[in-house]
């Protein structure tokens, strides 16, 4: 890939992300709604709101390989995750699509699957279980990437990202992180390998404490290098001083995700699952 496009580049994941791929893919170009304040003299930035079809497609201009982290990152009023989540999705696959892109990285989330109890462990084959507005959104954007990898060719990775970051901080996270090294190597999979036609994948880390089966992200070459086993001793401690969710606490989408607007029988589901 000679011209990557990532989206989301100012937000957490992206600002971080941009360093971390910069010497992958020398002609990187960034794009969200407004530049980061430490844009480099070397970076190349272009301003586009995911709501706005021709601005995206203008983005997408010569650009090859596409990771789409951009987006409204947490639950929110359903107006707002329809405007950036699920028109903004479509938006990036229809210009992707308009201007000939080959690949696809799509920052799906593990919140796609997040009313599923800590006691199961589950693979990419297991029925989607959402937990909130947010979750449905990627769900729709998996749906969005195999649409247009079977129809149209637009090679296309889903990631379902668990907590990315340096280290896991509680209970949960030993579960989910995903080391940022680990998180590039999934991306370079996603652009580079050979005959990828759509697939999902979890994005975490080697956890010893892992709801999820990777076994499909390591049939494609995965080899995660980060051991959240190695911070559990911290992560534990730090547990102690977060209050008790019992819906949160259940099920692997975790609080507030899942224990937000609930109002089920939390008794009755829980012998139902």
């Amino acid at each position: 890939m000679k011209r990557v496009l990532l989206t989301g580049a100012t937000g957490g994941v992206g600002t971080r992300l941009r360093s971390l791929l910069k010497p992958v893919y020398p002609d990187l170009v960034l794009s969200d709604l407004k530049p980061p304040a430490d844009l480099a003299p070397g970076e190349t930035f272009i301003a586009a709101d995911l709501a706005d079809a021709d601005a995206i497609e203008a983005a997408c201009a010569g650009v090859e390989g596409i990771v789409h982290l951009g987006g409204f990152s947490v639950e929110g009023p359903w107006e707002t995750i329809l405007s950036a989540n699920i028109i903004g999705c479509h938006n990036l696959f229809e210009a992707a699509r308009k201007q000939g892109v080959k690949r696809i990285v799509f920052a799906s989330s593990n919140h796609v699957m997040g009313f599923y109890p800590r006691s199961h462990k589950i693979g990419v084959e297991a029925i989607p279980r959402p937990d909130t507005r947010y979750g449905l959104s990627k769900l729709f954007g998996e749906g969005l990437g195999a649409l247009y990898a079977h129809k149209h060719g637009i090679g296309t990775l889903s990631i379902r990202i668990g907590n990315f970051g340096d280290r896991p901080i509680d209970e949960r996270r030993l579960a989910i992180w995903l080391q940022p090294d680990d998180l590039v190597q999934l991306i370079r999979i996603g652009l580079e390998k050979p005959d990828l036609v759509y697939e999902v994948v979890y994005g975490m880390s080697d956890n010893k404490r892992a709801w999820w089966d990777n076994a499909a992200a390591l049939r494609l070459g995965y080899r995660p290098q980060g051991r959240s086993e190695d911070f559990a001793a911290a992560a534990l401690e730090a547990q102690k001083s977060l209050p008790p969710d019992p819906v949160g606490d259940f099920f692997q989408g975790g609080s507030p995700f899942c224990s937000q607007e609930f109002d089920n029988d939390f008794e009755v589901l829980k012998k139902l699952l």
